[in-house]
């Protein structure tokens, strides 16, 4: 019953997952109306124009490129482009604040309350007739996603404790975003051409109230005495100034920056130096979502296997990613550019599937395993460059070049590489004064200690 409690509970924090990142990008074939709208053209623009969408920290990484509709101001890039990043900086802002709250109430309440707050956004988002409107749904999507997506990863560590059942839960998270990315924007620009800009944010309204009352139905919040005597986790702050805690967020963070930073740039660069068409813009990064499954497939059960290479996989990834940045300036073709952005999502999906459940093993063995501030800390590495990537890299671009962006990020990555055999010794350490140690040394002293006791046991 125990573990098929947990099967169900991995899915409501796969279809939350999903959710947020499918409604982060299912506005992208709605921008050019509200673009037209402030240029006066009464919003006629179609699904089919040019529009933008990029992905954002937790597990919200696009897989699709932006693609802004060209400006006639500068005043209306700076407005497209905060726009873009405000889910990210608002989440980036709320990280530490949900990531105590999660570790002192549990895991189920800021879940619950995530969903919650995404249900509105979504709902403001079906009926936003302004930019002002529009901005304030975005923001308030970071706002549940800082509660939905720290809580859901922080549940599924705390409901897989034990290897290599984490790393496959985490790996089908991550698969999930990945596939959130992938169907969205077609989702959102169908039903957008057939039943109206409101339908497709309706439909996901719906799916988040129903995942929200499958969560009530399975663990509602305060149901149980397990999460009274739940130990207190260790605060954010000390867990940011752990060595191995911040080698793993500062791989996170750059890893993801090149994907961040190319796509609000990787079509203007398409169309400026190979002519590229407005199909191949649109489906540029439609192949990568392939590779990008198979590295989480190849390092879950590479993980099964040789546990102890986690920081090999990791480092791996980044090496891959740099070099697949340094390669994407050298294409001259459509077929050529898709070779390197497959490298980088593959890459990625290395350094996210044994860095992830690689955070919750070092608090084990180093703190008390309670996973909501150190998962906050992971999705402030993300946020930090989805924040950035909208509003940095085209200024980046105009001013240095899009090849020299490529070379720093997939130099900054290659130079991080070496940087995770920090890690190397991670799977010897021995949990410490911890809860865990309590647990398999000392016996069961509390409602608490009993019931994750016999979760263990089972």
């Amino acid at each position: 019953e125990a573990r098929r409690q947990r099967r169900l509970l991995l899915m409501v924090v796969c279809v939350a997952l999903l959710l947020d990142n499918m409604l982060y990008m299912v506005i992208v074939p709605i921008i050019p109306d509200y673009i037209a709208a402030m240029r006066g053209g009464g919003g006629t623009a179609g699904p089919s124009a040019p529009a933008g969408g990029n992905g954002s920290g937790g597990g919200n990484r696009s897989l699709l490129p932006a693609r802004y509709p060209p400006a006639t101001g500068t005043n209306e890039d700076v407005q497209i482009g905060v726009l873009f990043a405000s889910k990210a900086m608002l989440q980036l802002l709320v990280n530490p604040l949900s990531g105590t709250l999660i570790d002192r109430v549990g895991y189920e309440a800021p879940l619950l309350a995530g969903l919650a707050v995404l249900f509105l956004s979504t709902a403001t988002f079906a009926f936003a007739e302004n930019y002002a409107t529009l901005f304030a749904a975005r923001s308030l999507q970071g706002l549940g996603s800082a509660f939905a997506d720290t809580a859901g990863i922080a549940l599924i560590a705390d409901r897989y404790a034990e290897e290599p059942a984490r790393s496959r839960a985490l790996g089908t998270a991550l698969a999930c975003i990945s596939f959130g990315s992938l169907a969205a924007p077609p989702f959102g620009g169908v039903l957008y051409e057939f039943a109206g800009k409101r339908v497709p944010f309706l439909v996901l309204a719906c799916v988040c109230l129903l995942d929200g009352l499958m969560l009530l139905v399975l663990a509602p919040p305060g149901g149980t005495g397990a999460r009274a005597n739940m130990p207190v986790g260790t605060p954010i702050h000390r867990l940011m100034i752990d060595p191995y805690i911040a080698v793993v967020a500062g791989a996170l963070a750059t890893c993801n920056i090149p994907l961040a930073f190319l796509e609000p740039t990787i079509a203007n660069w398409m169309k400026d130096s190979m002519g590229a068409s407005e199909w191949e813009v649109g489906l540029t990064w439609l192949p990568a979502f392939f590779p990008h499954v198979l590295g989480v497939y190849v390092t879950v059960q590479l993980a099964a296997a040789y546990p102890h290479l986690q920081w090999f996989y990791g480092a791996l990834g980044m090496a891959i990613i740099g070099a697949s940045s340094c390669l994407v300036p050298a294409c001259r073709n459509f077929g050529q550019v898709i070779i390197p952005l497959c490298g980088i999502c593959f890459g990625i999906a290395l350094v996210d599937t044994a860095l992830l459940p690689t955070l919750a093993f070092l608090v084990d063995v180093r703190h008390v395993s309670v996973y909501g501030s150190v998962y906050a800390i992971a999705d402030i590495s993300y946020c930090v460059a989805y924040a950035l990537g909208p509003i940095v890299a085209g200024q980046i671009v105009h001013t240095m070049g899009f090849a020299q962006l490529n070379l720093g990020m997939g130099l900054a990555n290659v130079l991080y590489a070496p940087v995770l055999l920090f890690l190397k010794n991670v799977c010897q350490m021995k949990p410490s004064h911890s809860e865990r140690n309590i647990l398999l040394e000392e016996g069961p002293k509390g409602l608490y200690d009993t019931i994750k006791m016999e979760e263990r046991k089972g």
